[in-house]
């Protein structure tokens, strides 16, 4: 093992074949100090603050990590560049193609991910200053992670779409250009994200080795508590790896419609409504309403609000279906346990406007009414609300929720793009357009699901059996755990569908 400490402790294991001269210091300090070690021909070093990974071949010291680890201020010369100095006149490169077939990352014995979960290491909890138990967590989130993302078919997808990027005449047609360029971009932050953990790791496992050798407590602890900061960051990082979809990262409406049932169901439809405005806020979503339409004594007949923020459709789409009630219903004055029904739809928000459909202004039809609701400064006394309807397909859109005309119109022509955005994209998959499909039977048998009030407490999902004795909690807005449970149960089956 052979390690360079970034600090004015510098440790070193010395060889004599070959003689480095590097400026290392820590971040803190704001002067280097010169230190000399003897670099053996086979050697490994990290490729952020600790350590370096260098090997020697050919007489010539090549830097063999990933490109994503480069020592970001580095040069051959005699000077130096804010961080790090070699002073023999030798060269680093790397080179940005070809991404899918760089080896590995690995501790100086040779530890990687894989040989980490063969180890079967026990995971204790986080509080537990195990090294073993952090390395094997981690090592299993990353693996969980490269499964959801189908690493081996990602990884070869990069290449394919690197090679094509590189093609000099890829800009002559600057729309597949664009579409390209979006995606290489896209999937190559994914590798480098996941090569960086692994990196991370196996450094901070060299740094843990090499101060308990150095009886280093300090060095020990950080080393730790970098463990430890990678384990929970990797957490994160496992829920978003579930959102691998093309629109996964998309903003996107939320409809909910009231089944039959009157004023009962009206009434469970706006809680729902409420219930998912809760959600996107407590994740730090920006909720707007769109269109709302009041029941005739209480609640809503139908309404829709747009959610704006990173994976909103994401993680919504598992909402998507006929969520029931059961309770006793606060409308019925003998106190009768009802069922009441409310059916819910997502919608993207492509963010590529090339994907888009584009939409004739000859195939609208725009009415223009009056808008209902509680009224108040003007806003129920004008023409002000605006329905567009898509002659070709019959699709409708309807906003009133603004006292401008003008700005009524803007916010329907957007959620019927999104909507038929979504039936195209439906039609090119071959696929029924479910999430509008899901408001025209709103019955018994439909539901994804249920909310018992009474006469005992529960919520429970229908398609993966997930379930809590807490609704109150569901419908203050505590989606996620339904949401991770249906993603995962769905990722399963798609990869059983696959293995067949």
């Amino acid at each position: 093992m052979y390690l360079v400490r970034r600090s004015s402790r510098l440790s070193s294991l010395i060889n004599p074949n070959f003689n480095l001269y590097i400026i290392s210091y820590h971040s803190q300090h704001s002067n280097p100090n010169n230190h000399s070690i003897n670099l053996p021909k086979s050697c490994h070093f990290s490729s952020q603050d600790s350590i370096f990974n260098l090997r020697y071949a050919n007489s010539t010291p090549i830097f063999s990590g990933y490109p994503l680890n480069l020592p970001k201020y580095s040069k051959s010369s005699s000077g130096y560049l804010n961080k790090v100095v070699f002073c023999n006149g030798f060269r680093l490169f790397s080179s940005q193609t070809g991404v899918a077939a760089v080896d590995e990352p690995s501790t100086s014995d040779g530890l990687t991910v894989e040989r980490i979960l063969d180890n079967n290491w026990s995971i204790l909890d986080e509080n537990e200053n195990d090294w073993k138990s952090h390395a094997s967590a981690i090592a299993q989130s990353i693996n969980l992670i490269k499964k959801r993302l189908k690493w081996k078919q990602m990884l070869i997808r990069l290449d394919l779409l690197t090679a094509e990027v590189n093609k000099p005449n890829l800009w002559d047609d600057p729309v597949h250009a664009g579409k390209v360029s979006r995606e290489q971009g896209s999937l190559l932050g994914k590798v480098k994200e996941v090569r960086s953990f692994e990196q991370d790791l196996c450094e901070h496992i060299d740094m843990l080795k090499l101060a308990r050798e150095e009886n280093d407590l300090e060095l020990e602890s950080e080393s730790l508590n970098a463990l430890s900061r990678i384990r929970r960051d990797l957490k994160e990082k496992e829920l978003e790896a579930m959102l691998a979809g093309e629109h996964d990262s998309c903003s996107c409406f939320i409809e909910v419609q009231a089944g039959a049932g009157g004023t009962e169901s009206n009434d469970w439809a706006s809680i729902v409504m409420q219930m998912y405005k809760s959600w996107a806020q407590r994740r730090g979503y920006r909720v707007s309403v769109v269109d709302e339409m009041s029941g005739d004594i209480a609640g809503i007949k139908r309404a829709t609000i747009k959610v704006d923020g990173e994976y909103a459709f994401g993680y919504a789409k598992a909402e998507v279906g006929v969520h029931r009630l059961v309770r006793i219903s606060p409308f019925d004055s003998a106190k009768r346990r009802h069922t009441s029904f409310a059916a819910v739809a997502v919608i993207p928000i492509l963010k590529d406007v090339s994907s888009r459909v584009q939409i004739k202004e000859s195939d609208l039809r725009i009415d223009r009414f009056r808008a209902g609701g509680a009224g108040g400064q003007s806003v129920n006394t004008t023409d002000s609300a605006v329905r567009i309807t898509h002659i070709p397909t019959g699709i409708t859109a309807t906003c009133q929720n603004e006292r401008s005309q003008h700005q009524n119109k803007a916010s329907a022509m957007a959620v019927l793009q999104s909507r038929i955005d979504q039936l195209e994209m439906a039609r090119q998959a071959q696929m029924n357009a479910h999430h509008t499909e899901s408001l025209t039977d709103i019955s018994w048998g439909t539901q994804i699901r249920t909310y018992v009030l009474h006469p005992y407490r529960m919520v429970k999902d229908l398609r993966t059996n997930y379930e809590i004795s807490d609704p109150d909690s569901v419908l203050g807005g505590d989606l996620d755990a339904f949401i991770i449970s249906f993603l995962s149960s769905s990722l399963d089956k798609d990869e059983e569908d696959h293995a067949r």
